[in-house]
Parts: structure tokens; C-alpha cells; sequence
């Protein structure tokens, strides 16, 4: 019961950021923004710190603006007619999302420089990193890639139906990762049986399609192993 509890809290919580990322477009930008950087940071070589203090101010920014987007939503519930105090209420929200955004820019501005000014001089060239930190980074850009597509399509919950399935796509992923980190077939054989077993109980269990759960295992296969291959 407490596991259930535990999935259904898990449901409810990451279904509130598919109908934020369905219904706002700036949480949709910001997401994208958040791949997009952290592609950058792989290709960059940026190290470890300078990279959690990049996630922590870009979570930052698509946290305001969900909260931002909640506020608006309970304002308008409340005052659904034009008021004075309401319109101030949103723009102190957004002026709070603003300057989220202007720190993130900022911050961003002084990590980084250092990295392309050093590429401007010495030729481009892309950074290699360990298997761990692609596996990770794979998983991610796998589950940024699953809600966007989720919420463009505007169906099925975040672990319960819906195009594609984040399960299969999560579990191929892993399996691509441990197969091009390991190379043993010991290890390949086992863990595609183990996410094949995963895709095809999303659908004996009723929860997805078959085209559903297709389509999560190959995109979480071919994104990670596309990283892989331009960053292993």
C-alpha cells in the first residue's frame, strides 16, 4: 500500500510538470534550454562543479517559473474578473521569474566563458567523459525529451500511459549505456531481457500500447546511444 501511495504521490507530482510544460510555453522553452545546456557542458568539458552549480540555477529558473504559472492559475481562480491587486500579484511573479532567469544568464556568463574563450583559441574539439557520467546525462536528456513529448501530445499520465512510455524509454537507455561501458555480453544479454521484460508488462498490464512502448525503447536506445558515440 505505502508503494502505491508512494507512486500515486510520484504520478500526481510529475503529472503538475506535464500540464506545466502542456499549458506554458515558457516552461517548454526552459526545458529545452535545460538539454540544450546541458549538451553544452558535455561538448564544453565543464567539470563537476561548475556543472551541479549550472543544473542547481537552471532547476532554479523552471522552478519559479512553475511557480509562477501556479500563482497565475490560483489568481485566477479566485479573481477571474480584472483587478488592480491581481495584476500586481502576476507581475511580482514574473518579476521574480525574470530574475531567476538574470542570475541563471549571469552565472552562466562566467562558468562558461572561460570554456569557449579557450576553444576560439585553440580549435574546437569535443570533450570525452566517462560512462557514468554519459549514462546519467543519457537518462535525463531521455526524461526531458519524454515530458516534452508527453505534454505535446497531451495524453496518458507521467508513469501511466501516454506517448511514448518513459519506462521503456528509461530502461533501454540503461541498457545502452551498460552495453557500450561494459562491451560483456554477460552484462549486454541480461539487461536488454530485463528492459524488454519492463517495455512488454506496460503493456500485459494495460497501461500502454504497443506503438507506445516501441517508440519510448527506441528513442531512450538511439538518444543515448548518439551521446555515446559523439561523447564517450
Amino acid at each position: 500500500m505505502r508503494v502505491k501511495r508512494f507512486v500515486r504521490s510520484m504520478n500526481c507530482a510529475i503529472e503538475g510538470i506535464l500540464h506545466a510544460a502542456h499549458t506554458q510555453l515558457h516552461i517548454r522553452y526552459h526545458l529545452f534550454a535545460a538539454m540544450i545546456l546541458l549538451l553544452g557542458c558535455f561538448a564544453l568539458g565543464v567539470n563537476r562543479d561548475e556543472f551541479i552549480i549550472l543544473t542547481i540555477v537552471a532547476m532554479f529558473v523552471i522552478v519559479t517559473e512553475m511557480i509562477n504559472s501556479a500563482l497565475e492559475e490560483t489568481v485566477n481562480l479566485v479573481c477571474p474578473e480584472k483587478n488592480e491587486k491581481a495584476r500586481v500579484i502576476k507581475d511580482m511573479a514574473a518579476g521574480a521569474v525574470l530574475l531567476a532567469a538574470a542570475i541563471a544568464l549571469l552565472v552562466a556568463y562566467f562558468l562558461i566563458k572561460p570554456y569557449i574563450l579557450f576553444f576560439f583559441k585553440n580549435g574546437f574539439s569535443i570533450a570525452k567523459h566517462t560512462g557514468e557520467d554519459l549514462a546519467v546525462g543519457s537518462l535525463i536528456i531521455v526524461m526531458i525529451l519524454v515530458i516534452m513529448i508527453k505534454a505535446y501530445t497531451g495524453r496518458g499520465l507521467p508513469l501511466s500511459g501516454g506517448m511514448p512510455s518513459g519506462h521503456s524509454a528509461a530502461a533501454f537507455s540503461l541498457w545502452v549505456s551498460l552495453s557500450c561501458t561494459t562491451g560483456r555480453w554477460s552484462v549486454i544479454v541480461p539487461v536488454f531481457l530485463l528492459a524488454a521484460v519492463i517495455a512488454a508488462s506496460r503493456v500485459v498490464q494495460g497501461i500502454h500500447s504497443w506503438i507506445e512502448v516501441v517508440a519510448g525503447s527506441v528513442m531512450g536506445s538511439a538518444v543515448t546511444y548518439l551521446l555515446f558515440l559523439v561523447f564517450f
